[in-house]
């Protein structure tokens, strides 16, 4: 009996850790049309039907701006990270955008 408390110890002691070295921050979101994004072309609307509802939102030097996200650490691997940042003029068109990616 005491065998099998010593095995379980190790076992909730081995899960605590892997999930302790994990991290998660954002959503997913779909990556395949990113180059579909047209520059002083492509709308608000348009993104938010391609990509959904932004992660986070604001404004960089005056401009709308929506973020797309999902960031993933772990102390046993490398990081993994998706994001796109896409900037608005005042007419509602992509001004810009940066997409990144690491992991894959």
């Amino acid at each position: 009996m005491q065998g099998m408390k010593s095995l379980l110890g190790a076992g909730v002691l081995t899960a605590a850790v892997l999930v302790a070295g994990c991290a998660t921050v954002g959503q997913d979101f779909a990556t395949h049309n990113v180059d579909e994004i047209r520059i002083d072309q492509t709308t608000r609307a348009e993104i938010q039907e391609m990509f959904g509802e932004p992660w986070r939102t604001g404004l960089e030097d005056g401009k709308r701006t929506w973020t797309y996200g999902k960031y993933r650490w772990s102390a046993f691997s490398d990081a993994e990270t998706t994001d796109l940042v896409v900037r608005f003029n005042a007419d509602g068109t992509v001004d810009s955008y940066v997409y990144n990616t690491t992991g894959e």
